[in-house]
């Protein structure tokens, strides 16, 4: 399936459950891009685990609230925070308070495991 737009339409992007606690909705990177642009949504009362992958990961916290940490580095992040991930370096987030935390990352590399996932789902 190919855009009819460079425009994005967030109410008809394609979305995700990567895990537990989080929604992902994917942006870009299912059409052949050579990044991707998802909006991460750790709900509240859920954790990401520590995790790494081969992507680059860079974003801004779009919003609520988390502690957010980074190889050794934590801290409590809000609306307007901007994070760099390198790939491969150990990262995890704790939603904290009553709503969503929110981040809209690029990944580059695109993400495969999100487009398998999308595959398997026959979602695009």
């Amino acid at each position: 399936m190919k855009p009819t737009s460079h425009f994005i339409d967030l109410e008809n992007a394609v979305k995700i459950r990567p895990m537990e606690g989080l929604e992902t909705t994917i942006l870009t990177g299912l059409h052949g891009e050579q990044l991707m642009m998802v909006l991460n949504a750790t709900l509240p009362g859920h954790s990401v685990p520590v995790h790494s992958h081969r992507h680059e990961q860079v974003g801004m916290v779009y919003s609520g609230k988390a502690v957010l940490k980074i190889g050794e580095e934590e801290r409590v992040v809000g609306k307007g925070d901007f994070y760099c991930i390198p790939a491969n370096v150990p990262h995890s987030d704790t939603c904290i308070g009553g709503e969503p935390f929110i981040m809209l990352d690029i990944f580059y590399p695109v993400r495969d495991d999100f487009i398998r996932k999308v595959d398997k789902q026959g979602l695009c």
